[in-house]
């Protein structure tokens, strides 16, 4: 730990988000997030001596030495109010403006232990970045691929055009911090990997003749959304969603996505099969009701 990290607390400008947890650091009358930062500035101990281990990252190899077990109570509360300031700050004054000190000051955080627990800029937004991938999102069921494709592009034009964007502020971060890029990489990858569900059922109901590569149809599908947000930085166009959606199904259906056997997609759709024939009707009977019950979410306006 440097002699910089002992220094005094930046001056704070400790606002915290509705519903946060616990007082700011320095401020907690019980004396439990004091405790937080006499402990940051002890220099007899390194980051190995915290009783509290650093958070576990789920979706990729760790960056930093960091402890097998989640955090929890005070340790979980510091992480949730140092990285609920970290994209507010990168929206408001960009890469650049973003600092450890200014998240310390942000969040309430004596500065010593966010150096210590995220060492820099890189650290905090990686960790960002795979606290996000510990959600339960699942993509919505409306009952038809399309209809499916449609609604996931809609959730990304949302996350790209909300006023202020924190994606778009994480992805342009991405291309600062290689460390960051490799969190949103496996992030990507992670929902992706998610997504899969979306072809499986699409074949379930007989929409698509497997076997198909589920993660190239999903990225053709949301691709010209990116692109018009992301590279063109276009008004956002509220039929582009649906458009994209209907040009990968139809894609689809004409075979551009067919895996080969060998690959993940073919190797499922090989196993998948025989119980597939042995549902026999069972099988009609199931894309029936999906297609049923999701019939007015999926339909194109106008058809």
């Amino acid at each position: 730990m440097t002699a910089e990290e002992h220094g005094p607390e930046a001056p704070a400008r400790r606002t915290r988000k509705p519903g946060g947890t616990g007082n700011d650091a320095g401020q907690d009358p019980t004396g439990r997030e004091n405790q937080d930062s006499q402990e940051s500035q002890n220099t007899n101990r390194g980051p190995e001596a915290d009783t509290h281990a650093e958070p576990r990252r789920d979706l990729g190899t760790a960056r930093r030495t960091t402890g097998a077990r989640r955090p929890g109570g005070r340790t979980a509360r510091v992480r949730e109010k140092v990285l609920e300031s970290v994209g507010p700050l990168l929206v408001e004054y960009g890469f650049d403006g973003l600092t450890v000190d200014a998240v310390a000051a942000r969040s309430g955080v004596h500065r010593a232990t966010v150096y210590r627990r995220w060492r820099d800029v890189g650290g905090l937004l990686a960790d960002v970045l795979d606290a996000a991938g510990d959600d339960d999102w699942r993509p919505a069921d409306t009952g038809s691929l399309e209809g499916d494709l449609r609604a996931l592009n809609d959730e990304v034009q949302e996350a790209l055009t909300e006023e202020p964007s924190v994606a778009l502020a994480m992805i342009a971060a991405s291309f600062r911090s290689e460390e960051a890029a490799r969190s949103l990489r496996r992030f990507w990858e992670e929902r992706y990997a998610r997504c899969t569900v979306v072809v499986d059922r699409a074949e379930a109901r007989g929409e698509l003749e497997p076997p198909v590569d589920a993660r190239k149809l999903v990225v053709s599908s949301t691709s010209p959304v990116y692109h018009h947000q992301v590279l063109l930085h276009a008004p956002p166009d509220p039929e582009l969603p649906a458009e994209a959606a209907r040009a990968a199904v139809l894609a689809a259906r004409a075979g551009a996505f067919r895996s080969s056997p060998g690959s993940p997609s073919g190797r499922r759709a090989a196993e998948q099969a025989p119980a597939k024939a042995e549902r026999g009707t069972g099988t009609g009977s199931g894309a029936g009701t999906g297609s049923g019950a999701g019939t007015g979410a999926g339909a194109e306006p106008g058809t």
